[in-house]
């Protein structure tokens, strides 16, 4: 008997180069969803490899505490890129270590302890990130969680403006929600909600764990409405594979964080991944990239569907195609009859979220497979 406690699918994957896994029977399969978006320059790229081999070869791990070259690079390599001030950095091993870091600063720094989130959001599944994440599916089994949670509706300015107050220590938003089903905010969003906590006190947390990165067309997606958050988090394709989150905040924030650590915070080899990784993206100018496959992507594929599809959505290569309730089917079919394989964003959405180095070939053969599977 497997001795395992995780949903397994049908396809065992063996390896991966570029764009493609294979599975143990040598199968090929198109990686259109990079593994939830966590190998952004695509399997085996040759400057992780490479960082990831030296570092082995010097120190594999030594505790946060004492200073290592690897993890200051990656220090200053997230400042360099950060927008705007955002540039201090606590960095862990995943998407929700890093929200849940975020919501503990942001009560810290504040004195506050009411946290704003929104319906459809989601933003990890430990107990804190958790009660800030919508679907009930996620919560109920290990309800209660934290209290002084409130939602509002996703990108309605007037109930965010309308639920922060002087109590509120943080609100936390996805730029562009991603397991809600890829739903971008609008500009003046963001920018109220910049507003509306500035006024109150409290610090705005952007979640970019999924659209940062150059995913979105631009290195944070927040940069592409002007916003500057007092804290973003990151992770998913932070070190192209390698478990690693960070959460980046403003001096305010770092300088009354509270206490709160980890004991594999920036160990020396995700460190190294991590920075060839962010170095990779930005020298190759990878977030550009994104932006003219994403516009080619969601062109052919409006053109292509048509009316079969309620929706074609999103920003750089981060795009959600509305199929109705048969999402699970459809990616069944995409995986086992075209070898493509993708990813679901509720029960109507299939996502698409490919390494930043696709090219048109790899959309063309996406495109033709969904127009076979939902047409």
């Amino acid at each position: 008997m497997t001795g395992f406690v995780f949903s397994e699918k049908p396809i065992r994957i063996e390896r991966g180069e570029g764009a493609y896994v294979y599975d143990d029977g040598g199968n090929e399969f198109l990686d259109m969803g990079a593994s939830y978006a966590c190998v952004p320059l695509g399997h085996g790229h040759p400057a992780v490899d490479e960082a990831v081999t030296e570092q082995f070869e010097t120190l594999t791990y030594v505790q946060a505490s004492y200073p290592n070259s690897a993890r200051t690079a990656l220090y200053e390599r997230l400042a360099g890129t950060a927008p705007g001030p955002v540039g201090k950095a606590w960095l862990c091993n995943s998407g929700t270590e890093a929200n849940e870091a975020a919501l503990k600063f942001a009560r810290s720094a504040t004195g506050n302890s009411k946290i704003v989130a929104t319906m459809q959001g989601f933003h990890g599944r430990t107990m804190g990130s958790l009660a800030t994440t919508w679907k009930n599916k996620y919560k109920e089994p290990y309800e209660p969680l934290i209290d002084g949670v409130e939602f509002v509706p996703y990108d309605d300015a007037e109930a965010l403006s309308e639920a922060v107050d002087e109590d509120t220590a943080g609100v936390i938003v996805e730029p562009v929600q991603g397991e809600g089903g890829i739903n971008p905010a609008s500009a003046g969003y963001l920018r109220t909600a910049r507003e509306v906590t500035e006024a109150a006190g409290a610090a705005l947390i952007f979640d970019e764990v999924q659209t940062g990165l150059g995913r979105t067309g631009t290195l944070w997606n927040c940069e592409q409405a002007g916003v500057v958050p007092d804290i973003l988090t990151s992770a998913k394709g932070l070190a192209n594979g390698l478990p690693m989150g960070a959460t980046l905040c403003r001096d305010w924030i770092a300088e009354d964080y509270g206490s709160h650590a980890s004991t594999f915070s920036g160990g020396p080899v995700v460190s190294a991944a991590a920075e060839a990784t962010v170095s990779t993206v930005v020298e190759d100018d990878l977030p550009a990239h994104a932006a003219a496959m994403g516009d080619y992507l969601r062109t052919e594929l409006e053109a292509s569907l048509g009316d079969e599809v309620r929706e074609v959505r999103g920003e750089g290569l981060m795009v959600g195609v509305e199929v109705g309730r048969g999402a699970n089917r459809a990616l069944k079919e995409l995986a086992l009859n075209h070898g493509v394989l993708a990813l679901p964003a509720g029960r109507t959405v299939v996502r698409l979220l490919p390494p930043l180095t696709v090219e048109e070939e790899h959309v063309d053969r996406v495109v033709e497979a969904l127009e076979d599977v939902v047409g």
